[in-house]
């Protein structure tokens, strides 16, 4: 059965805001700061990608060959070392 619009409704452009709904600035910058353990990708890494795909936030990036995270997003859930079936990626203790 395919799907079909039981009614539909008529509107005029003139109902859609002009702008955006936030001002300038309203996003956030960085996380709140909460994160206990962080991921650290040591040398062995061979550029895999599973854990720039499996990363639930999307803070992991693959710069020549090797992963990057954007420690500002990450939370430090620890799927990116789960993942990572040659051990390259290790959680530790966040430094104040």
């Amino acid at each position: 059965m395919r799907p079909y619009i039981r009614e539909k409704k008529d509107f005029s452009f003139s109902e859609v805001p002009e702008n955006t709904s936030f001002e300038a600035g309203y996003l956030t910058t960085v996380n709140s700061g909460w994160r206990s353990i962080r991921p650290v990708i040591k040398e062995k890494c061979v550029g895999c990608e599973q854990c720039y795909l499996y990363c639930p936030d999307g803070v992991i990036s693959v710069k020549d060959g090797k992963a990057a995270i954007d420690y500002d997003f990450c939370k430090g859930c620890g799927i990116c070392a789960k993942i990572c079936k040659i051990g390259a990626i290790e959680m530790e203790a966040e430094r104040k």
